[in-house]
């Protein structure tokens, strides 16, 4: 009897997700990702809903079929730690008013963001424990002056500096002035 992913606790949702990401990667349609692994697209297109349930060697067929390692496609995506200082990254100035806009995070397809205001005051810090698989969380700092990022490799932020790192693994917010602030937003991916 063949075992399947779920009865071995692999979630559908990562798989779905990194399947859809993946196909979206190499521009390939549903079609064309079914016939090169051999399924039929409608069982591709109940994998990437989440919906069906795949056995080891379907995804072992996607992977060869999307080019991508297999553990690419159980796993959560891993982001890296990304810092944006104030003044960098492209501008978009407004011709009716003095207005600049910097994009310094776009949101992935099917991605959940929950946005907060943080204050905080010197002190030990705010230590949070890992959160769900693939989750993100980008602050940008808005006044003070602060530590924040992965709890082994903090980062110290200035007003306007922004950074980008995995939730999912112990993160750090420290206050080093009063007065320090903050806009946190969390992607769930």
């Amino acid at each position: 009897m063949e075992r399947t992913l779920m009865e071995s606790k692999a979630p559908l949702d990562v798989i779905a997700a990194s399947l859809r990401r993946h196909r979206a990667r190499t521009g390939l349609s549903l079609t064309e990702v079914a016939k090169r692994a051999g399924i039929a697209k409608s069982t591709l297109s109940q994998l990437e809903s989440g919906t069906a349930n795949p056995s080891v060697e379907t995804l072992w067929a996607l992977a060869v079929a999307l080019d991508t390692p297999f553990s690419a496609l159980v796993e959560p995506p891993r982001p890296k730690v990304q810092i944006i200082r104030a003044g960098e990254g492209p501008v978009i100035y407004s011709d009716q008013a003095e207005y600049g806009a910097t994009l310094v995070a776009s949101c992935p397809p099917n991605a959940r963001r929950d946005i907060y205001r943080i204050v905080a005051s010197p002190g030990p810090g705010r230590k949070s424990e890992p959160h769900m698989p693939g989750v993100v969380e980008h602050v940008v700092l808005s006044s003070g002056r602060a530590l924040v990022g992965p709890v082994e490799d903090p980062v110290e932020l200035s007003p306007g500096d922004y950074i980008a790192y995995p939730g999912d693994q112990p993160h750090v917010f420290q206050a080093l002035v009063d007065g320090t602030s903050a806009v946190l937003v969390s992607e769930h991916v």
